[in-house]
C-alpha cells in the first residue's frame, strides 16, 4: 500500500508515518513545514497547503489510502482560520481521493465535536453532535467530520476516529503545557469534584488509525462511522495532571479554583481578547474551564468490536516512556 499522511510533521501524524514504514508500507506526507527527519526515514515528503487544491491533488496522486491527520487545533482563534484549515482542507482531501480513485480515507477527529459543557461519563457514539460550540475548533472539526462520514460510499470508504488527549514522547501540546504551567506555579485544578477523564497514549492512537485503515480494506465494518479512542483507563483529572508533572519531578498540585469563577473569568477574557483583537490564547476560556471541571470518558465497545482495538500501553507504562524521553533530552 502507498499511504498519504496529511500533517506528517506533527506529533500524531509523524507517529503514524513511522508505524506505516515499520510495517512495510510506502509513505508520502504533506505538511506546511519542512521536516528533514521525514526525508531521512525515506518518506516521500511534499511541502504544501491543503487549502490549495493543486497541492493536495499532487500529493494524493498514486496513493491507495489517506490518513487525514492535519488540523488547526486550539481553544481560541478566528473562525475563518479554523474553517480554512479544518473544513476547506478536509473537503479538498475528499475531492482529491475521488479524483484519484483512492478508496480509503481515515480521518482524525476529536471527542470535542459532541462536548456541550456537561459531564461525559461512559458515553458512546450515539451521543449527538453538540448543538452549540464553545470555540471555532470544536465547530469546524464537527463540520469536517460530517463531511468525511457523509462522503462514505461504495467507491470511497471513510471512517473518523476521536482520540482523546493524546500524549507521550514527542508530545508538543498537552504534556509541555501542563509541565510549563506547573513549573511556573500557574496550574490549578478546576472545581471541587474529582472528575474522571480518558486520555490516549500515542502508540494506542496510532494503532487505532492503522486498524481503521485495515478495516476499511477488509470487511469495512467501520465505514461511514465515528469512534471514540482512548486508553480505556479513566482516572481523576488531578491524577492525570500530577502523573505528567511527576515525569519531570514537579511537585503535585492540589490548589483549586471554583469552576464558576473559572468559567466567568474565561468569558471575560474572551470578551476582552475579542474587543482588542488579541490573537494570543487567553490564560482561561469557557471551553477550558468546562473541560477541566467535567468528566470525559468513553465507552469503547464499538471500536473494540469493529476495529479490534485494544490499548496496548497503559497510562503508567506510558508515563515511564514519557519520563525516559525527557531524561534523554537533557
Amino acid at each position: 500500500m502507498k499511504a498519504l499522511v496529511t500533517g506528517g510533521g506533527g506529533f500524531l501524524g509523524g507517529a503514524i508515518v513511522r508505524a506505516l514504514l515499520d510495517r512495510g508500507d510506502t509513505v508520502r506526507s504533506i505538511q506546511r513545514g519542512h521536516y528533514p527527519e521525514l526525508l531521512e526515514l525515506g518518506v516521500d515528503v511534499m511541502q504544501g497547503d491543503l487549502c490549495k487544491v493543486d497541492d493536495i491533488d499532487a500529493a494524493a496522486k498514486g496513493c491507495d489510502i489517506v490518513y487525514h491527520v492535519a488540523a488547526l487545533a486550539g481553544v481560541w482563534g478566528d473562525y475563518e482560520k479554523y474553517y480554512q484549515a479544518n473544513v476547506l482542507a478536509t473537503k479538498n482531501v475528499i475531492d482529491a481521493c475521488k479524483n484519484h480513485n483512492i478508496n480509503y480515507l481515515v480521518y482524525t477527529s476529536t471527542p470535542s465535536v459532541v462536548f456541550d459543557g456537561a459531564d461525559e461519563e461512559g458515553i458512546n457514539e450515539s451521543t449527538p453532535y453538540a448543538e452549540t460550540f464553545f470555540n471555532a475548533y470544536q465547530e469546524t472539526k464537527a463540520e469536517a467530520e460530517k463531511l468525511v462520514l457523509n462522503s462514505n460510499d461504495a467507491k470511497l470508504k471513510t471512517v473518523a476516529l476521536r482520540p482523546h488527549l493524546i500524549w507521550g514522547p514527542g508530545d508538543r501540546h498537552l504534556a509541555p503545557r501542563v509541565i510549563n504551567r506547573g513549573r511556573a506555579g500557574r496550574l490549578r485544578l478546576v472545581g471541587v469534584k474529582e472528575n474522571k477523564v480518558d486520555s490516549c497514549y500515542i502508540d494506542n492512537a496510532v494503532n487505532a488509525h492503522l486498524l481503521a485503515g485495515d478495516s476499511l480494506q477488509n470487511e469495512a465494518k467501520c465505514a461511514g462511522k465515528a469512534y471514540f479512542i482512548s486508553n480505556d483507563e479513566p482516572i481523576a483529572m488531578s491524577g492525570l495532571i500530577n502523573k505528567i508533572l511527576a515525569t519531570v519531578d514537579v511537585p503535585p498540585i492540589s490548589k483549586r479554583i471554583n469552576q464558576y469563577l473559572a468559567y466567568y473569568l474565561g468569558a471575560l477574557l474572551e470578551f476582552v481578547y475579542s474587543v482588542f483583537r488579541i490573537e494570543q490564547e487567553p490564560l482561561m476560556t469557557r471551553f477550558v474551564a468546562k473541560q477541566l471541571s467535567t468528566s470525559h470518558w468513553f465507552d469503547l465497545t464499538a471500536a473494540k468490536r469493529d476495529l479490534s482495538y485494544e490499548p496496548t500501553i497503559s497510562i503508567d507504562e506510558g508515563m515511564r516512556y514519557l519520563k525516559a524521553s525527557f531524561n534523554t533530552e537533557k
